[in-house]
């Protein structure tokens, strides 16, 4: 039976010997045998065995120890491991004896002196240099079995190996607030590393929540219920006296956000509307903020009313309030792992209070860089609301945009040193102020400014020199300066001294009244010598003097008259009647020449406005009339001598009246007009004549002809009778001149004159004492009828005529030849 049964179980077979084996007991249990001998009688009483027995293989001695391993190696110890044998012997192991050989000798000799059950030991004492071989026996009750097998010979000195680190997390991990996290890996090196722990350059310890645990292969660092003060960057160092290896990791441990943090600003407060403002979060919860969530709520109620749930800005306004009504404003922050606790407001009156601050007065810029600026201004009146910042912006002269100089906040400062600056380039500057309420208006705008360094004094301006001079002035040119010292040259200043003097006058006061690099210098006496200097000034200063090289003497310099022909006095001058006639010329010469204008050489017109200056001279006459033509002469003349020019003035204008209008060969139905061309075509050539004629009995005038070019016109179509008076104009491009009318009328009747003479007279026969003549009707009558021809004829080489007879008819005979 077994040991913990009260049962007996039969083996299943009987024995006539003195010993049985018993089948199917089951290894490691405890059992009780009992016997009884039998006979034909019957069964005797059982025989018990006193002791349980435990069933198991028969004990022998354990087999050899497996994998012995030197593990570890110095100059004076070795460590070495084991694992167990595979058969114990049927007995637990009771110790394990380590023996060493050292190489040469022949026995082994026990290393371990006390019974060890650990399968690990080193041995120490050893003597640098000396070699030895181990090996391992198992021994359990029975006794001690056979050795292991030997080592590899291992000499005593120390083993180097750089330590080596595999970790198995990554760069970044990232925890919920509350959970476990644990950094481990593995590690190696010779002699063995020493693993450090570090967060945030400080040394972990274990607490109840932070644990470390270190194996010669392994390393763990493990931490509980993490908390948000657990994030930060973690550092192991495995370090040994070859060198070290680092891993790092950052641990975020997450959490939904702290509260926004208060107070809650009541930016604007107006009687519909509040804008509120707020910091975030001191602690984000290792997430970026995504929103914050905004509510209202009447103060006099329960209700909280949303507003926004999707402003990332730490502002808001709320709207649609009721004037007059106290609000409280509740404000969450919320990240990818939840919601924070509310920040909730004191209560606030929607009223209409403050204002925002007034625009500064016009800044002041100065310490001017090439490449910056100060901008200085006072502080304006804050409208009730104190001022949190002042916006200063800029622009280039001929921009249009202003442009903030810096994001961050300028305040209480009421300077501001403006960077990035173009060199060379103009800006102007405006600053305005900003209070809870908003930002007022801006300051007008600076005077401008070129980005340039700081200004230096010129250096001297070069080559001053007298170029002209006269009995009482010197005229001096010289050149700029080579160096401006960064700024503009305002212009310069001249002085003069009188040889043998030492004072120094000033020909200038200001060196603005001379911004060019000439100057005259009046008010000096004549026959005196004197000396010049120049100096070139800027915004920094006077430069050094440049000096005239020699002393000049004061006295006119001789030069003949010169003129210079304006355009208008370079040809011949056509001018509109009515128009203004201008005439001008540059004049040169020393002294100045005296100027006079002649016309034909009289003295011009009185109407003719002259004017003579220092370098030249203009005659000017207004609403010219034809009369002002002619050839006008402008003479000027110095002690040097004399020059005298002319110029030809046409007055453009209407032309003057026909002349010597005649009339003839006086018809009862025409008559026959010729004139002279006017004395005067008024500067244009004649385009054409008109006619006009007028019945006496008639005021009106009638034209008979308005495009004729000739100077005859052969007038028709009178009425027989009639008495008539004509007049003729001559017309040019500028218009009509005036008309030339007949002294007396004439009458429309054919006039009585002589025949003609007969045409084509010849004779047709011939005799010895007569002659046939005939011939043709003459061209004119005469304005009558012909009544008869009168024939003459003349002995050939007399000098009188003989009258023959008067015949009616167109031939004749003369007889008594």
């Amino acid at each position: 039976r077994e040991s913990d049964h009260r049962a007996w179980t039969p083996v299943s077979y009987t024995v006539t010997r003195q010993n049985a084996t018993v089948q199917g007991l089951t290894e490691g249990k405890a059992y009780f045998f009992r016997i009884a001998a039998e006979n034909i009688i019957g069964m005797g009483p059982f025989t018990e065995t006193t002791k349980e027995i435990v069933i198991r293989d028969p004990i022998t001695v354990p087999d050899r120890p497996e994998d012995l391993e030197v593990k570890a190696v110095t100059k004076n110890s070795v460590t070495l491991t084991w694992n167990p044998p595979k058969y114990n012997g049927g007995s637990d192991i009771t110790m394990y004896i380590l023996e060493s050989r050292l190489i040469g000798k022949e026995k082994f000799h026990k290393v371990t002196k006390e019974k060890m059950l650990d399968r690990k030991y080193t041995v120490e004492g050893l003597k640098e240099g000396d070699t030895y071989e181990y090996r391992v026996s198992a021994c359990n009750i029975v006794g001690q079995g056979k050795p292991s097998f030997c080592t590899k010979p291992i000499t005593c000195k120390d083993e180097i190996a750089p330590p080596s680190l595999d970790l198995d997390f990554r760069d970044k991990l990232i925890v919920r607030v509350g959970e476990a996290f644990s950094l481990t890996g593995r590690y190696s090196g010779k002699p063995a590393p020493k693993v450090t722990w570090l967060k945030d350059d400080i040394v972990v310890k274990e607490d109840d929540r932070t644990k470390i645990k270190t194996t010669p292969t392994t390393l763990c660092l493990g931490i509980l219920k993490s908390v948000r003060e657990d994030s930060g960057k973690y550092c192991v160092t495995v370090e040994n006296s070859t060198g070290s290896r680092k891993g790092f990791c950052q641990v975020n441990v997450v959490d939904r956000p702290s509260p926004p943090v208060g107070p809650v600003i009541f930016d604007e407060v107006h009687k519909d509307h509040m804008v509120v403002s707020w910091k975030p979060p001191l602690d984000d919860g290792g997430s970026e903020i995504t929103n914050y969530i905004i509510e209202k709520k009447d103060a006099h109620k329960d209700l909280w009313m949303p507003v926004t749930s999707a402003t990332v800005k730490t502002t808001c306004k709320i709207p649609k309030l009721l004037e007059g009504r106290e609000y409280q404003i509740r404000i969450y922050a919320e990240n990818l792992y939840g919601i924070s606790d509310p920040l909730i407001s004191d209560e606030m009156k929607a009223e209409d209070r403050f204002r925002v601050p007034d625009a500064p007065e016009q800044p002041i810029i100065k310490d001017v860089t090439k490449d910056s600026a100060v901008v200085v201004w006072n502080k304006p009146y804050d409208g009730g609301k104190p001022i949190t910042n002042y916006i200063v912006e800029k622009k280039e002269t001929m921009a249009t945009r202003w442009v903030r100089v810096t994001k961050d906040p300028i305040f209480p400062s009421t300077q501001f040193k403006v960077p990035d600056l173009l060199e060379g380039c103009q800006y102007e500057f405006r600053v305005s102020a900003e209070n809870e309420i908003g930002v007022g208006d801006p300051s007008p705008p600076s005077k401008p400014i070129f980005a340039r360094d700081p200004i230096a004094k010129p250096s001297p301006p070069i080559n001053p020199e007298a170029v002209d001079k006269t009995k009482n002035s010197v005229d001096l040119s010289w050149q700029p300066p080579r160096h401006d010292g960064n700024g503009k040259i305002i212009g310069y200043l001249v002085e003069y001294q009188k040889v043998g003097d030492e004072e120094w006058k000033k020909a200038n006061l200001a060196a603005d009244s001379c911004p060019e690099t000439k100057y005259k210098v009046t008010g000096l006496t004549e026959g005196l010598t004197y000396k010049f200097r120049v100096k070139a000034v800027n915004a920094a200063g006077e430069s050094e003097p440049a000096y005239v090289p020699d002393p000049v003497e004061v006295k006119d310099r001789l030069e003949p008259p010169e003129l210079i022909l304006d355009a208008n006095m370079a040809r011949e001058q056509h001018v509109k009647a009515g128009d203004t006639l201008r005439l001008s010329a540059v004049i040169k010469g020393v002294p100045f020449p005296k100027v006079s204008w002649k016309k034909e050489d009289r003295e011009v017109s009185p109407k003719a406005d002259i004017e003579v200056t220092g370098v030249g001279s203009k005659l000017e006459i207004r609403n010219t009339v034809h009369e002002d033509g002619g050839i006008y002469s402008l003479t000027v003349e110095n002690p040097a001598g004399s020059k005298t020019v002319s110029v030809k003035v046409v007055v453009l204008d209407k032309p003057g009246p026909p002349r010597n209008l005649q009339i003839s060969e006086v018809r009862s139905d025409s008559c026959y007009l010729t004139w002279l061309e006017p004395e005067d075509d008024g500067g244009s050539v004649i385009t054409n004549y008109v006619v006009e004629r007028k019945d006496v009995a008639s005021a009106q005038w009638v034209a008979i002809s308005s495009s004729s070019k000739k100077r005859s016109h052969m007038a028709k179509y009178l009425i027989e009778g009639t008495q008539y008076l004509f007049r003729v104009a001559a017309e040019n491009q500028f218009g009509r001149g005036p008309y030339v009318e007949t002294l007396k009328p004439i009458k429309a009747i054919d006039p009585l004159h002589p025949p003609g003479p007969p045409k084509n007279l010849h004779h047709v026969d011939v005799d010895k004492t007569e002659v046939s003549l005939v011939w043709n009707r003459p061209d004119r009558d005469g304005g009558a009828e012909i009544t008869g021809y009168l024939v003459e004829y003349q002995e050939d080489g007399a000098d009188e005529w003989t009258k023959f007879q008067t015949v009616p008819m167109l031939d004749c005979v003369v007889t008594g030849l």
